[in-house]
This record gives structure tokens, sequence and C-alpha cells, in this order.
């Protein structure tokens, strides 16, 4: 018989004892196998969540905040930069050679607590995610440029608000004070043409609409500048009718007073019109569907891609955009790789750490279970040496019964972990856009096994010691 199958019915025997043990094994292996594997989904998705383009282009500030606003949409951009940048990306002969592509975005608004971002189809027609992937879509099409008012969403969008293709809504900005006629609402409704298929990146949870429109909406659509803006324009034309009527009020020619009454009532006519056409049919501010002035543009950022067959020139644009008084050039996969490493890296290494602990603290149970099993066991121990085994089989047999625990522990925990997985899989796709499967594997759960033999060896070292030193006819003797 060999010493494997001479282990195993050992363990047969404390089958209760045996089966609480491993589960015990199982469920810190399980924990560190759940860690290992969504830890590693996500960072995979959120590192590459910025893969498709080289370089962002934005405001001078911090540049995580720059990268949490663009690529992860999370939070308020603080500051605009003006529209020509783009053209210079694109036109310019200082910037366009060692550029590829460059995507405008402007953010700042949202539908139902989801960003709404807009920029150009060239978002999707020429952008990539997750290396080499193209982005398609589940149900519809692309928004067109020659249609201002269309909309694509992502799928987590789609799938928590309901929303399908023929669909309309109406952004909103929350992060402006809106006061006096202007409401936070826009008349004009935006339609979705377009579902996107789930691409695992933050654009699920994301509705992306023209730009177009998104300047055809008026002043505050372009942004906290711009409403400040037209904001002091509103109160300037105020103040410069009130000046008008006042010195109409105090004309001392009684045909010209009265002349100039009818003129002023066909001024307050002319400025009720003027202002009708300015705040839109029903009286709203930034509804007349005119696009803000061009050099009133702005935008949150541009998305760069570089042109990797001039090399020389891709390297020397972020510089000399850096070198600009009001933008700065960025790497965001440089940025975030930092964030991860420096912040998110070591939660994961805290998370590991504490389940491994309770892998050592389930060994040691192995140990405790199999130490208190050997003085019930050392008659038997002591009829197998008298039978002829030597010392050193029996040490091993009580060896290879912790390994057995401890690997038999290791597959319950591995089946319990990628389970967990699996069930937590909604609740992480609802919060971060990724999906992650049960079936999913991370390269470093092949430690796992190495290292449960390992820690076997240790913990079983001492019961194996105390069979190893068994004296036979004493155990023998006090048996009989």
């Amino acid at each position: 018989m060999s010493l494997w199958k001479i282990a195993w019915r050992s363990i047969q025997q404390r089958a209760l004892a045996s089966a609480l043990t491993a589960f015990a094994v199982g469920l810190g292996v399980a924990l560190v196998v759940a860690v290992l594997v969504i830890h590693g989904v996500i960072d995979q998705s959120f590192r590459r969540g910025a893969q498709g383009y080289d370089l962002i282009v934005g405001a001078k500030g911090e540049q995580i905040q720059l990268v949490l606003n663009t690529v992860f949409h999370l939070g308020q951009a603080t500051e605009n930069i003006p529209y020509t940048y783009y053209e210079e990306l694109t036109e310019s002969p200082r910037f366009s050679p060692a550029v590829e592509v460059a995507i405008p975005v402007a953010m700042g608004h949202a539908y139902k607590s989801y960003p709404v971002i807009a920029t150009t189809p060239d978002m999707f027609d020429q952008l990539k995610y997750l290396g080499d992937r193209e982005y398609e879509f589940s149900e519809g099409r692309n928004f067109k440029t020659s249609e201002p008012f269309e909309a694509v969403v992502g799928a987590t969008v789609a799938r928590k608000l309901h929303l399908k293709v023929g669909d309309t809504f109406r952004p909103t900005h929350p992060g402006v004070e809106i006061v006096g006629d202007v409401e936070d609402t826009h008349h004009e409704p935006v339609k979705i043409v377009g579902v996107l298929a789930h691409t695992g990146t933050p654009n699920d949870r994301a509705i992306f609409m023209n730009l177009e429109g998104f300047y055809k909406f008026g002043c505050h659509q372009a942004g906290p500048s711009t409403v400040r803006r037209f904001m002091e324009k509103k109160e300037k034309t105020s103040a410069e009718e009130h000046a008008h009527d006042k010195d109409a009020d105090h004309s001392e020619d009684g045909e010209d007073h009265a002349h100039d009454a009818d003129e002023h009532g066909a001024d307050e006519h002319d400025s009720h019109e003027h202002k009708t056409e300015e705040h839109g049919t029903d009286g709203h501010a930034g509804h007349s569907h005119e696009p803000i002035a061009h050099q009133d543009r702005q935008l949150s950022a541009i998305l760069v891609c570089t042109d990797h067959s001039k090399p020389a020139l891709a390297m020397q644009l972020p510089d000399v955009i850096n070198a600009e008084p009001d933008a700065q050039a960025i790497a965001p996969a440089r940025v975030i790789s930092e964030l991860f490493d420096g912040i998110i890296g070591n939660v994961q290494l805290i998370l590991v750490i504490l389940a491994v602990l309770v892998v050592v603290v389930a060994g040691i149970g192995i140990l405790v279970s199999i130490y208190n099993s050997m003085s019930d066991r050392r008659h038997e121990i002591a009829v197998m040496r008298a039978l002829g085994a030597s010392r050193i089989l029996v040490g091993t047999v009580i060896l290879l019964e912790s390994i057995l625990l401890s690997l038999g522990g290791g597959l319950v925990g591995l089946l319990l972990g990628h389970g967990l997985v699996g069930i937590l899989a909604p609740t992480i796709a609802e919060h971060t856009g990724v999906i992650v499967s049960a079936f999913q594997f991370q390269w470093n759960e092949l430690i796992l096994i190495p290292g449960l033999i390992v820690l076997a060896s240790l913990v079983g070292y001492a019961p194996a010691a105390v069979a190893y030193r068994t004296d036979v006819a004493k155990s023998l003797t006090t048996n009989q």
C-alpha cells in the first residue's frame, strides 16, 4: 500500500475533524483568490482605460484631476482651454505634423447622475480601447457631425436608465448656479441614435453627444466661464436700457417726448423680441440654437494620438505644449500607473497580506488537529513500527496527511473563490462598469499550490516529529 493511500485512510478515520480543517484552509484560499482576481481585472481595465490615445491636452493644474475627469469621468473640470488649441493641433504647422488624431472633449453636464460628454464622431471611429479593440454598437449607430442633437450612450447607462435608440433626453448643468430666468434644463431634446457595446471601461457609464449640439445649446452649455460672460453681458444690457429710459423721461419737448415715448415703446418691443430670440421661445436663456461665438468656444480637454511614424516630433510635442501658458499635455497611462502603484497597489497588498494571514491561521489549525490526534494514534504508530515501518516512513505518512489536507482545502478554496467572484460580478459591473467572470484566472494564483505545500510541510513537521520519536514498546504496553 502506498504512503499516500495510508495517509488518506488516516484522514478518513477522522473525517469530520479533517473536513472542518480543510474547509478552514479553503476559506482563506477563497479570500486570496477573490482579492487577486477582482483587483487584477479592475486594475487591468482601468490601466488600459486610457489606451487609444497618447496624450491629454488640458488646462494647467493637477494632472491627476485632469485624468480622473477625462478618462474616468469623475469630478468636475476646473478650467477650460480655448477651442483654438484643437484647431492648432489639427491645422497648425506647429503641432499638426506630430498629431495623427485629435478628439475634442467638453464636459461638465449630466443626465440623471451620469456624465454627458460632448465630442465628435471620431471618438468612436478613430480611437480604440483596451489595446486594439474597436468600438462597436449593440444597437443603432454613431452620431453624425451634421446632426447636432444626436448622442450615443454607454452600455451601463442604457441598462440602468432603460434607454434605447429613439429615446430623447435633456442634459443638465449641475455644476453652475443658475439665476434669474436661466434654468438648468435645455429645451432642445437630444436623440439617442446608438448604444455602445460593453467595453469594460469608464465609457460604459457615460453619454456622448455631438459637440456642435453642445455649443448650440447656448451660453451655459459652454461652461462656467461662458455663463459668467453671458450674465455680465445681460446685466450691462439691462443697465443701458435703464439709462435710455431715464433720458427719455427727462425730455422737455412735448412732441419730442411723445415721439420719444413711441420710440421707447418700439425699443421695448424690439428689446422684448431680442430677449425672446436670445432666450428661446419659452423665455429661457441659451435655447436659440445659435452656436456660441467661435472665439468663445472652450474645451475641457483634447485627446491626442501622436504620429508614431514621426517619433522625434511625437516626443517633442508634450514639451512644446507644456511651454504654453494656458495648457499642458500629459501621458494618461503614466499618471494612472502612478496612481494605482502608489495607492491602489498598496491597498491590494494589504488585502493579500490579510488573506494570507487567514490561510496561515488555517494552517495552524491543521497543526493543532493532527498534533492533538497523536495521543490517540500512538498505538497505531507503534503497530506500524512493529510491523517493520521505519521512523522516517511513519513521519512521512503524518507529513503527507498535512499536505493532503492543505491541497484539499486549496482546491475547495479555488472553487469558492471563483464562485465568490461570480456572485460579486453584477455588483462590480454596476459600480465600476468592469465585467468580471468567475472563469477569469490570474497568473499569481499558480503560486497558491506550491505555497500550500510549503505551509503544510511546516505545520506538519511537529506532529511528524512526535510520530518519529514514538516509543514502540511503551505505546504497545500502555494499550494492552
